[in-house]
């Protein structure tokens, strides 16, 4: 099975520091919720932004909200060959059964993960998504397989090359970042691989991993 995180994902409730700047509190206003339980969302609150910490990285569930559509509806999850984690820049995982089938309205979606937050697994009974504090290498040591670390700089494979790397071994871990622009923030166990010389986007990447993996899987 493979095992795909979505690592340092920039998914988070909007921050206590700028819980009280004008634009988070006219679009919790507007959404009818607390600021502190609406998701951050450049798209939003990219004003409020500028007062925080790496604040242009910051505030970015699209990512997230489009690798997953990508990676659970891909014939691997299907077939029951993909486990799918995200990672967040807070250090915590949020665990995702193959089963789960993410909203394809944006909105629903960040309802979701605010609903996710609050409660800490959700839908009730079913708990097709589950949070909990955890690092990274910590999750990754849990699995127990040979990590791949998707990196720009990394040793150069084709993503053909990578697919029959990844059905070579039983429990493989591809992490890949889910963040806009620069680097991992920390320490990231694994091989560090690049499948093409210039930056792609994460949901660009998790297709071309699960598809070639399901190539040399399924298609062989």
């Amino acid at each position: 099975m493979l095992h795909l995180i979505l690592a340092e994902a920039e998914l988070e409730l909007v921050p206590p520091a700028i819980a009280s700047h004008p634009a988070v509190l006219r679009h919790a206003r507007r959404r009818g919720k607390k600021p502190t339980s609406v998701l951050l969302d450049s798209t939003y609150h990219h004003a409020a932004l500028r007062d925080l910490p790496e604040g242009d990285r910051r505030g970015r569930p699209d990512i997230v909200h489009v690798s997953l559509l990508n990676a659970l509806e891909s014939i691997a999850n299907r077939e029951g060959l993909l486990r799918v984690y995200v990672h967040t820049r807070n250090d915590e995982v949020i665990h995702i059964k193959g089963e789960t089938r993410i909203p394809r309205n944006y909105n629903r979606f960040v309802g979701l993960i605010e609903d996710l937050f609050s409660r800490g697994a959700v839908p009730r009974g079913l708990e097709l998504l589950r949070i909990e504090r955890m690092g990274l290498k910590e999750l990754v040591g849990e699995i127990g397989g040979r990590t791949f670390v998707m990196h720009e700089n990394g040793r150069a494979m084709t993503p053909r090359e990578l697919g029959e790397a990844l059905s070579r071994e039983e429990d493989p871990v591809v992490i890949v970042g889910a963040f806009p622009h620069g680097d991992f923030r920390g320490e990231v166990p694994g091989e560090r691989v690049s499948i093409y010389g210039e930056p792609l986007m994460t949901w660009s990447v998790v297709n071309e991993v699960i598809a070639n993996f399901e190539g040399a899987v399924l298609w062989r």
